[in-house]
């Protein structure tokens, strides 16, 4: 892709993915569910995120000087907003924001059930990767610290529509912590939700980040509109 300026607002590409910005330094994406950002383990053939982005804007390893530098991730089965750097430069500036909490992280999350509270900050321990279906779980002896901010957004009849902002950055941790309030996500059968034919994955999207632009320092706010599936779930539920 060519262009004269930074490109915003959403570019549709042949994945099912769009581009809400990008300039010299910085790329951000939609992320659709189901596709891992990194290769999977397990299937080494299978489509992921960094390459098909690569297929466009080039390989950091390879001379071109140009490529997709990885500063953060979310789940396969999460949709949702994501940055990459496309400089080395970049990389090193984001990474330094990550590291030191001062990029705002929000997902949006659809509850089973429906909370007493309005708002609620959960501090369980979690320990990831236990036994073979690889989940993540409170260890209040042995897990280490994690923190989400817990917000209802809107009450339906059976559930809710919630914001998460996770203060640490576990794998699953928004997943474990809704559990273990109570409330696991909508259609997270991983995590023991009910099956559900309102949604077929965990209803978790990634949906805003700030941050500060790493060549200028501005301080940068973007959303990723929820996608089809997440969309059909708040109308159903709306309509209940």
């Amino acid at each position: 892709m060519k262009t004269d300026g930074p490109i915003h607002g959403f570019l549709w590409l042949n994945s099912g993915m769009d581009i809400i910005y990008k300039d010299e330094h910085i790329l951000i994406v939609n992320k659709p569910a189901e596709l891992s950002v990194l290769p999977e383990g397990w299937d080494k053939d299978a489509t992921y995120l960094v390459k098909m982005l690569e297929e466009q804007y080039g390989n950091p390893s390879t001379s071109s000087g140009r490529g997709i530098w990885v500063v953060h991730r979310i789940d396969k089965v999460t949709s949702g907003i994501l940055i990459f750097a496309l400089t080395a430069e970049a990389h090193r500036s984001l990474n330094i924001q990550f590291e030191k909490h001062q990029v705002e992280k929000t997902y949006h999350a659809i509850l089973n059930g429906v909370p007493k509270w309005d708002e609620k900050i959960t501090k369980f321990p979690l320990r990831v990767n236990v036994g073979h279906k690889h989940r993540t779980m409170v260890d209040n002896k042995n897990g280490v610290r994690s923190e989400t901010r817990f917000k209802i957004l809107k009450r339906y009849q059976t559930s809710a529509l919630v914001e998460a902002m996770p203060m640490t950055g576990r794998t699953h941790q928004i997943r474990v912590h809704a559990y273990a309030l109570g409330h696991p996500l909508l259609g997270d059968v991983l995590y023991s939700a009910p099956e559900t034919d309102i949604i077929p994955r965990p209803a978790l999207h990634a949906y805003s980040l700030k941050f500060a632009h790493p060549n200028t320092n501005e301080l940068m706010s973007f959303q990723a509109e929820y996608p089809h599936d997440f969309q059909t779930a708040v109308k159903m539920l709306r309509g209940k």
